[in-house]
Formats: C-alpha cells, structure tokens, sequence
C-alpha cells in the first residue's frame, strides 16, 4: 500500500499513521472512526461546502456549552446516539426494567422524606400518588432501595431551570423502602416540554422537519446494594408525543398508567413496580 493518501486508500493511510504503542481500546475506537467517517463522506460525495457548513455547526455547539448548557449532549441525544449508548451498556434480561437517558436536571443531594411524603410545593399542577414496589428479578421485595425522583413542574420547567421562581427541590426527594420494597409519594403528573431547541441543534431539528418536544415523564434512579443501578423514568400513557420523542428515550414498557384516584388525597395514581438485577461486581467484592 502507499503511504501517501489517496481517494482510494483514505481511510488505510490515515490509520497507518497510529503509532505503535497506542492504547488498543483507543486504536480499536479511532480506526472505526475514521473507517466510518471516510466511507460517509465518500457515499455522499460530500462537497467542501457542506464540510464547511458541518465545521460551522460545531463551532456554533461549543459556543454555546457552559455549565448550564451542553449542546453536544443535546447533539447526541437527538441522533439517537445517547439512548444507544445507554441500551448498549444496560442490556437486561427480560423482566428486568428497562433503563433510559438520565438527562440534564438531576441534581444530587436531595433530601430524604418520609414514605407518602409531597415533593411537590408550588401548588401548580395535578396531584399524582407514585407507588409500587422494587423487586428482585424473582419476585422478592428490596429493601433498603433507595429511590431518586424528580421531575418538571406543570409549566414544563425542572427547578433547576428556575432558581428563585422554584423552590430547589420542587418535585425532587428520595425515598428509602422498608422490607415490604413498597415506594409512595405525591408528586403531579407532569408535563410534556421542549428541549431546548434556540441554538445549531434547534435549527437542525427544524430542517429537519422534526419537533423539539419530549413526552411527560417522571425520573426515577434506584440503587440497592448488590443491584445494578437503574436510570429510567416513568411516561404519561396518554401524552401525543410518545412516538416521537426528540431524544428517542421512551421505551414501551415504560409507558406507565395514570388513573384517576378514588381516595381523594390526589387527583391521579400510578403504580409501577421496579425490577432490579443483581450486581455481579459488586457481590463479587462483597
């Protein structure tokens, strides 16, 4: 083969190029890369315009990251690229709850309440009783599991996007389960909202003639000693935009109900029981 770079021979001369003490996880990824990366732009016949609109955006992207903003997350999300990162790296076996993408309003630290406690304080929004169980892959309850939650508030914003209109932990709490691997809280049935759609990843999705919306849902993350950790939420049932969410993170067996209460305390109820599945590591060390 030349060393020197052809059309023909791109991808092997640029490759050939690695030196020879290069990580081999690195040296696999890179050379895959670039094998991808040469065999798009040769299907495409890309021209020097369209690399250069490509540059542009990207340049456009890492303008617009801060501690608040990363719009390449956003980037990768809406080519479906995070939730297959996400599906590659949490294969489970049947029964076990699927996960999906944790996104970008988590915030740790959020206090522990008591089971049955409110975690939302604003008084905006329809009350909603969270409850089920989390389980082992054989039916036996987890205790001690301890469940994250959070979501949006009725207008579609997390309080994280508010500081100083919301409460820092609007619509957050963790919960702790007993042995019976019971979970109840009240929080609302939240919201569907757009991601945000006012930089290069916005206007691509609006070439594209895609929406920038994501259905309602609310975020759980479970851990429990000797189990794997789940990130997932939780989708409205009923929301329109199930079947085209722009970051592709609803999972059908994720669609959770959302029925109308008949005690009272809140004006809807959904049960959904969590799977976990054991930590092979983690009781390897143990």
């Amino acid at each position: 083969m030349s060393q020197y770079f052809t059309e023909a021979n791109s991808e092997e001369t640029v490759n050939a190029r690695m030196g020879a003490a290069v990580d081999p996880r690195l040296r696999e990824i890179m050379t895959a890369l670039v094998r991808h990366l040469h065999a798009f732009v040769k299907e495409t016949a890309l021209t020097e315009g369209e690399w250069g609109i490509a540059i542009d955006f990207l340049t456009k992207a890492g303008a617009m990251c801060s501690e608040e903003r990363q719009e390449f997350i956003l980037f990768s999300d809406v080519l479906g690229v995070s939730m297959l990162v996400d599906a590659i790296n949490h294969r489970r076996p049947e029964g076990a709850t699927e996960n999906t993408v944790l996104g970008p309003f988590h915030v740790a630290g959020a206090p522990v309440r008591a089971m049955g406690d409110r975690i939302t304080f604003d008084g905006k929004g329809e009350t909603c009783l969270y409850t089920g169980r989390v389980l082992a892959l054989d039916g036996a309850p987890i205790a001690g599991a301890r469940i994250d939650v959070w979501s949006d508030n009725a207008e579609g914003f997390y309080s994280v996007q508010q500081p100083g209109i919301q409460d820092k932990w609007n619509n957050r709490g963790v919960f702790i389960t007993g042995a019976d691997g019971q979970y109840e809280f009240i929080g609302i049935k939240p919201v569907s909202y757009p991601i945000p759609d006012d930089g290069p990843v916005g206007k691509m999705l609006i070439a594209l003639g895609r929406h920038p919306r994501r259905p309602a849902h609310m975020h759980f993350m479970i851990t429990a000693p000797g189990y794997q950790r789940l990130v997932t939420h939780t989708f409205v049932g009923d929301d329109p935009w199930l079947a085209s969410d722009a970051v592709f993170g609803v999972k059908e067996t994720l669609i959770a109900p959302f029925v109308p209460a008949e005690d009272g305390r809140t004006r809807w109820r959904s049960p959904f029981d969590f799977v976990l599945i054991p930590d092979a590591k983690a009781r390897a060390a143990g």
